[in-house]
């Protein structure tokens, strides 16, 4: 065995233990829903004075104290069924980010999400350093940087990831959010002199520049940094020059193969705002840290290895999947992977959950670009409400190329997250596919599904489906006849 065999052994046998809340919420959560503490004691396989002492700030370790938190969890999605999210948005995990998120001291020391090094506060569950201060006074001597020809030696696929050494994309204190998109839209319209066509031109050339401002702006005074040149493991980097990495965004491409006897109208439905409403998703906060075994973690994000289950319902609606022709393991984006579980859960029982072999995760929430995502929403919906059409193509190519150049682009140097280019992709489609599901279970004849805005149906959508130019809404794109006479 090598030094770094016996290293990834070591490392493999550390387990972090699960989070619990504070002794005095234990309780709190207990009595909240009538429970006596023999209650509790029996379904554990404890005594109730143990529960007891749990209760009083003693600590349960090991597979008990992962049962007692799993137990805990539950205990408060019920107290508090508000903070839960609906099937159909999301699947049901708490927010980590928001105004609410307790601080707690913890005994010893743990990784923290961000950078790695140890931390001695948790908020929401998570170990981690409470300013950026903290992160880089915790960071390890820097050596002298090598010669810019040298080799960058890429780190071994299963140890644990060192802190990222590309500065941070910085906090910064609250204060006033800047119309920064109506600025640039004015200054732009300014020096073209009105000529709206070169203005526009102007503004969609500095699209993801702007856009990354933005970011930064809509940042000031968050709860978690953003890391925006983390390791990525090698299955999230292209084979060639002009090729793509391992990861499987599950694209819808499915066509109806039959429909009833006779014409029918179909109607084409062009969903408003794909991406944008995708940057709503469970992202990794800091470098992605690698796993193997048959489990997820609600808490984390990121990339998954899996053998998905068959899918019986072809005939009606699109694999959750997308279309693939070979068999076996794929690796797939927290989305998808989410999708799967929520399809394969008792309240759908449509297919077998996925086997999952191995993961790449870091601790994540759903709403780190929350407050960017709110401020192009609103831009948007001034701009079609005020009929501006060069402030509506700006906005749509910032979240689009935001979007898109996440991943090996010389276009965003600012920010190298392929992982969540992919996420945010996974789940415009997941998004499309979920409204496919929507229509089927009104009674709605799906008959296609493409990409992440294109939905045909037959049957009365507008009963289903409200019609406008809003994120929240779709608009009629096509209508057309197949059957009868037509030829079709």
């Amino acid at each position: 065995m090598t030094d770094f065999d016996a290293l990834d052994a070591l490392l493999a046998s550390v387990r972090l233990e699960a989070a619990l809340p504070p002794a005095a919420e234990r309780r709190l959560l207990r009595e909240g829903l009538g429970l006596a503490q023999a209650q509790v004691a029996e379904a554990l396989g404890v005594s109730p004075s143990t529960v007891r002492g749990w209760e009083a700030g003693r600590e349960p370790a090991g597979e008990i104290r992962t049962k007692y938190a799993y137990l805990l969890d539950g205990l408060r999605a019920k107290l508090h069924p508000e903070n839960e999210q609906t099937a159909e948005d999301s699947d049901g995990e708490g927010d980590i980010e928001g105004d609410g998120a307790e601080d707690v001291e913890l005994a010893v020391a743990a990784p923290c999400v961000l950078c790695g090094q140890p931390a001695r506060h948790q908020v929401e569950g998570f170990p981690q350093h409470l300013t950026p201060e903290e992160c880089a006074e915790a960071a390890p001597p820097q050596s002298t940087p090598a010669p810019a020809d040298t080799p960058r030696p890429e780190p071994r696929a299963h140890t644990p990831k060192t802190p990222p050494t590309q500065a941070r994309r910085a906090l910064q204190e609250s204060s006033d959010m800047p119309d920064l998109i109506g600025q640039a839209v004015q200054a732009a319209m300014e020096k073209a002199q009105g000529d709206m066509e070169a203005a526009s031109a102007a503004l969609l050339k500095r699209a993801i520049p702007d856009a990354m401002s933005l970011l930064d702006a809509c940042r000031k005074g968050a709860r978690y940094d953003i890391v925006a040149h983390p390791w990525v493991p090698d299955v999230l980097k292209k084979k060639t020059a002009r090729g793509a990495d391992e990861i499987w965004e599950a694209r819808p491409k499915w066509t109806r193969a039959e429909l009833p006897p006779g014409a029918h109208e179909i109607t084409a439905l062009d969903i408003n705002g794909a991406y944008l409403s995708a940057l709503k998703t469970h992202l990794p906060l800091g470098s992605l840290e690698h796993s193997s075994g048959d489990t997820h973690d609600r808490r984390r994000a990121g990339i998954h290895l899996i053998t998905p289950a068959a899918w019986e319902y072809e005939d009606v609606l699109p694999n959750p999947i997308g279309n693939r022709d070979e068999p076996g393991p794929l690796w797939i984006t927290e989305p998808t992977l989410r999708l799967l579980l929520r399809l394969s859960g008792t309240k759908y029982r449509l297919c077998e959950p996925p086997v999952i072999h191995e993961s790449f995760t870091s601790g994540a929430t759903e709403n780190l670009l929350e407050k960017f995502r709110g401020t192009l929403r609103d831009a948007r919906e001034r701009a079609i409400a005020e009929d501006d059409e060069v402030t509506l193509e700006y906005v749509k190519a910032m979240y689009s190329k935001f979007v898109s150049t996440m991943g090996e682009s010389n276009y965003n140097r600012e920010l190298y997250r392929p992982d969540w280019m992919h996420i945010i992709r996974s789940q415009a489609f997941a998004n499309l596919w979920t409204k496919a599901f929507k229509a089927h279970n009104e009674n709605l004849t799906v008959v296609r599904a493409m990409g992440t805005d294109e939905l045909h149906l037959l049957g009365d959508w507008r009963r289903v489906f409200p019609e406008g130019r809003g994120v929240a809404e779709v608009k009629v794109k096509d209508v057309y006849t197949v059957g009868g006479d037509t030829g079709s």
